[in-house]
C-alpha cells in the first residue's frame, strides 16, 4: 500500500530533518523513517474506518426520524435504502479494520462534530439525493459499493476539514493523503462480496522489494552524502554548492542515491518521481532545474560507466545551466 512514491517523498522529508536537527545519527533517522510510514498506513485505516462512522450517523439519523414517525403516526416511514448497503455491512464488520480500531488509541468518537457536518454533506450531495429519489428495490452488491466509491471520491477525498482535522491530529500526515486516497479508492473497488468479513485490506507494503527499497535508499542517500555533492557541484558552472536551495540539493541528492544504487529502476522513471516532488515541496523553478540536472548527471554516470542504464536523447535546452536562485 505504501507505494514508491510515498516512500521516495518520505525519504527528501525526511533527509530535511537529519540535517536539520543536526544530529546526524543514521539509526535514529531511520526509526523515524519507519514510523513516519507506519504512520501513512494507520491513515490509511482511518479512511477506511471515517466511511464508516458516517454511516453510523446516518443509522442514527434515520433510526431518530423512525421514531419520530412511529410517535406522530404522520406520514411516510423514514427510508433505509442509504443504510441497508451491503459494501458498507461488510466494511463495518472487516477482521483487520476491526483488528485495527481495537489496537488504536484514536477514534472518530473522539470527533462526532465534524462527522455530522461530513454526514450532512453527503445527504446534501447530488449522489445521496439522486440514490433515495430511486424506488426501495433491492440493489445489488456492487451498485452498493459503486455508491461508497462516489462518495469518497466527490465528498470525503475533497473536503477541506478532514484536510485541517487531520492535519492537526498528526503531522506525518500533512502530505500523504492525496496518496492515501487512490488506496482507499482502490481498495473499495477490489472489495467482493463472497470475501465477507475476510476481504482482505492493502498489505503495509506491496511486498518485500518495496520494503527493502526505503531502507536501502534512505541509507545510501545519507551515507553517499558527500559523494553526490560532489557530483553535483560539478555542474554547478560558476558559482557555489551553498547558492543550491537546500531542497533542491537533497532532491538532487536522493535522486542520485537511486539511480546509482537501483539497477533496475530505469533512470527517466527515477528523473520523473524527482521532479514532481521538486515542483511540489521547492521553489517554483526547481521543477525544471532538477529534471536538467539530473538529466545532465545522469549521462556523465553513463558515460563513465558507473550507471549500465540508458537514456533518450538530450533535450536541446539543458537546463542545468540556469541559476538554481528562485
Amino acid at each position: 500500500m505504501i507505494n514508491r512514491e510515498l516512500i521516495r517523498l518520505k525519504i527528501v522529508q525526511l533527509t530535511y530533518a537529519h540535517y536539520l536537527n543536526g544530529t546526524h545519527k543514521l539509526d535514529t533517522a531511520e526509526q523515524e523513517l519507519a514510523f513516519s510510514l507506519s504512520k501513512a498506513y494507520d491513515l490509511y485505516f482511518y479512511l477506511l474506518e471515517l466511511m464508516v462512522e458516517v454511516n453510523r450517523i446516518g443509522e442514527r439519523a434515520v433510526e431518530t426520524a423512525t421514531n419520530r414517525w412511529r410517535r406522530l403516526g404522520e406520514g411516510v416511514r423514514p427510508s433505509t435504502k442509504f443504510i441497508d448497503n451491503k459494501f458498507m455491512a461488510q466494511l463495518q464488520v472487516n477482521e483487520q479494520l476491526n483488528e485495527f480500531r481495537e489496537n488504536q488509541k484514536k477514534t472518530w468518537a473522539d470527533e462526532e462534530d465534524f462527522v455530522r457536518r461530513l454526514y450532512k454533506r453527503v445527504e446534501a450531495s447530488d449522489i445521496y439525493q439522486e440514490w433515495m429519489a430511486t424506488p426501495d428495490a433491492a440493489t445489488t452488491y456492487e451498485e452498493d459499493r459503486d455508491l461508497w466509491r462516489r462518495i469518497y471520491k466527490n465528498i470525503i477525498a475533497v473536503d477541506e476539514d478532514l484536510d485541517q482535522l487531520l492535519e492537526d491530529r498528526s503531522l506525518y500526515w500533512n502530505d500523504d493523503r492525496f496518496i492515501i486516497d487512490t488506496f482507499v479508492l482502490k481498495t473499495i473497488r477490489q472489495f467482493e462480496e463472497k470475501n465477507g468479513a475476510r476481504q482482505q485490506l492493502q498489505p503495509e507494503f506491496r511486498d518485500e522489494e518495496d520494503r527493502d527499497f526505503s531502507k536501502r535508499l534512505f541509507r545510501a542517500s545519507l551515507l553517499g552524502a558527500e559523494t553526490y555533492r560532489s557530483l553535483i557541484s560539478q555542474f554547478l558552472r560558476g558559482w557555489e554548492l551553498e547558492r543550491m536551495p537546500f531542497m533542491d540539493l537533497l532532491i538532487v541528492q536522493t535522486a542520485i542515491a537511486e539511480i546509482m544504487t537501483f539497477p533496475k529502476i530505469p533512470i527517466s522513471v527515477t528523473i520523473n518521481e524527482y521532479v514532481e516532488i521538486a515542483k511540489n515541496y521547492s521553489t517554483p523553478r526547481s521543477g525544471s532545474y532538477v529534471n536538467g540536472l539530473l538529466d545532465a548527471i545522469a549521462r556523465r554516470l553513463i558515460e563513465e560507466g558507473k550507471v549500465k542504464k540508458s537514456l533518450p536523447d538530450p533535450v536541446a535546452k539543458d537546463d542545468a545551466e540556469e541559476d538554481p536562485q528562485p
